[in-house]
């Protein structure tokens, strides 16, 4: 995540938490990691991962596969509305095996 936002690539994080106290406590794990800059986005009320990803239209979505809680039914872009959907490159990564493995060049993210 280094290499993409040295070469400007903008990075938002998605959180399930949704108390300012908690949305906090992330940006400070975030932070105190040395994450790289990026707008920490949580759910408003009434408001699902999904329509957050459809307001934003990342050019690429990074997410886990939710295999612990369900699988495919809970990952977020498998309820995207298809027209949003196609708009943006999607990388499901196994859960809890991080990203490391992903390119740092943003083309040949684009081509996973």
């Amino acid at each position: 995540m280094q290499s993409w936002a040295s070469k400007g690539v903008e990075i938002l994080y998605l959180t399930s938490r949704r108390k300012p106290e908690e949305i906090q406590e992330i940006q400070n794990v975030l932070k105190k990691y040395k994450f790289p800059h990026g707008q920490l986005l949580s759910r408003r009320k009434n408001e699902l991962y999904k329509d957050i990803v459809e307001r934003i239209i990342p050019d690429v979505f990074v997410e886990d596969d939710c295999e612990s809680i369900g699988g495919i039914d809970k990952i977020i872009i498998t309820h995207v509305k298809p027209k949003v959907k196609k708009k943006i490159k999607s990388i499901l990564i196994k859960e809890f095996d991080g990203i490391d493995y992903l390119p740092d060049k943003t083309s040949e993210l684009m081509k996973l």
